[in-house]
């Protein structure tokens, strides 16, 4: 993608892709991958030097070359350089890297004791605002005349979507002080949505516990490069899924993940069991109930076009908080729980009343810094993180450039860079993002 710098008429950005050879000196030279944010001060800066050589001044004949050992700029050329990158990825903030001797508990420490505290009341209210507005966007489907439908699914969708973050509270213990209520409004608020809740929490648990380590992750992976390769058939299914489809892409994994018995434990496998019957219960019994009473096109229009509404934003969602150019997946031995969490996570606001559907879901930097936080504390920790860690975290508001950047970048997996385009590694295969990079907005 042709990403904007802040000022444009300085620099060009050029992409990894149109690098030559002599370029990468300092890969070999210097002590130094980029791409992984784990790295010392002086390492981060060799890779703003690496950055850099792909911005080319367009008021000079030179091509501004990594030179082979690190020369520390001052910090203000360093923030100076995130502030760039910032710009040309659609973040508002890309933070400091994370020093490798502050721990999850020294972050974890600086948070006040109440955003920890459950509130019966303010957990059943978010339970009346999801039930409410769900039933809203219902009686909105029934009354719309056909152009209008579209504005009552993206809001029944959204709606819905509050439904997963409650059943989310029960499953890191959040909603209530009560453990069965929590499996049973858990259980009860994901069947609209056809997903099976222990399975569910078992995953999202490992999610938690190794977050963008990059096999042991189970939310998402950048694509791996032997599979890319594996085969023709499943390049461009690849190509598909991580393109133009990645906003559905949730359904996939809801596919994969939470059906198969040979993926749990077996410890796991008699409450993943429960789960599957309550699901498929509520399949026999819900979808013929619609049928009857509404046709299939009623069935298409009360829930198959609302859940793909929550899907479109469970895809966002996870996407937008852990996915970037700049935000490493990194082998078990190399990752650092703090960094995966505070640096590795991304804050992104939203327009209020999505904010407010969703429970502020996409507060998610002390989520994942501590997930016993319910949601109604979010924004009280992350000002208390912005307090004392703001410089380490990284930030944005939802815009289409933040997307396109996702969307048209974060493909494959490489060590050195984070991310290869499907683009750089099959061009005439790639057709499907270069569609996406014509007719996805770039503006922040």
């Amino acid at each position: 993608m042709a990403c904007r710098i802040a000022d444009p008429s300085v620099f060009l950005f050029t992409g990894p892709h149109q690098r030559t050879r002599s370029q990468k000196i300092a890969t070999h030279s210097a002590p130094c991958m980029t791409g992984n944010w784990h790295l010392t001060w002086d390492r981060l800066l060799v890779k703003g030097e690496n950055h850099k050589k792909w911005l080319i001044p367009m008021r000079r004949t030179r091509t501004v070359q990594a030179v082979a050992a690190p020369v520390a700029p001052s910090s203000a050329d360093s923030a100076e350089y995130r502030k760039q990158l910032a710009e040309s990825y659609g973040f508002r903030k890309i933070g400091e890297p994370l020093p490798d001797n502050i721990t999850l508990k020294d972050v974890m420490d600086t948070l006040p004791k109440k955003v920890f505290e459950i509130d019966d009341m303010k957990a059943w209210k978010s339970v009346l605002v999801s039930v409410t507005s769900y039933a809203f966007g219902l009686f909105m489907i029934s009354k719309a005349p056909w152009y209008l439908l579209p504005f009552a699914w993206a809001w029944t969708g959204t709606a819905v979507t509050g439904f997963f973050v409650i059943g989310h509270d029960c499953a890191h213990k959040s909603f209530s002080r009560n453990k069965l209520v929590e499996d049973i409004v858990g259980t009860l608020a994901f069947l609209p949505l056809i997903y099976p809740y222990e399975p569910w929490r078992f995953k999202h648990d490992r999610h938690h516990a190794k977050t963008n380590m990059l096999e042991e992750d189970t939310a998402w992976h950048p694509v791996w490069k032997a599979e890319f390769d594996s085969s023709p058939i499943l390049r461009k299914a690849i190509i598909f899924g991580y393109g133009p489809f990645r906003p559905w892409m949730s359904i996939g994994h809801w596919l994969i993940w939470h059906f198969d018995l040979k993926k749990f434990r077996s410890n796991e496998t008699q409450r993943v069991k429960i789960s599957l019957a309550c699901v498929f219960g509520f399949m026999a019994v819900g979808w013929p109930l619609i049928i009857y009473k509404a046709g299939i096109m009623g069935w298409i229009k009360f829930w198959l076009m609302p859940w793909l509404g929550y899907h479109f934003w469970m895809s966002t969602f996870t996407m937008v908080h852990h996915t970037a150019p700049h935000i490493p997946f990194k082998s078990s031995d190399e990752w650092n729980a703090a960094q995966a969490q505070l640096n590795g996570t991304v804050h992104c606001d939203y327009p209020s009343w999505i904010e407010i559907l969703c429970h502020d879901i996409n507060v998610h930097i002390p989520h994942h810094v501590s997930s016993r936080i319910p949601h109604y504390n979010l924004r009280m920790a992350h000002k208390s993180l912005q307090e004392n860690w703001g410089k380490y975290l990284n930030e944005a508001k939802w815009n289409w450039r933040l997307m396109k950047t996702i969307m048209t970048l974060c493909h494959v997996y490489d060590k050195e860079e984070n991310y290869v385009a499907f683009d750089q590694l099959a061009p005439e295969e790639s057709q499907p993002v270069a569609f996406l990079k014509r007719v996805m907005p770039d503006y922040a």
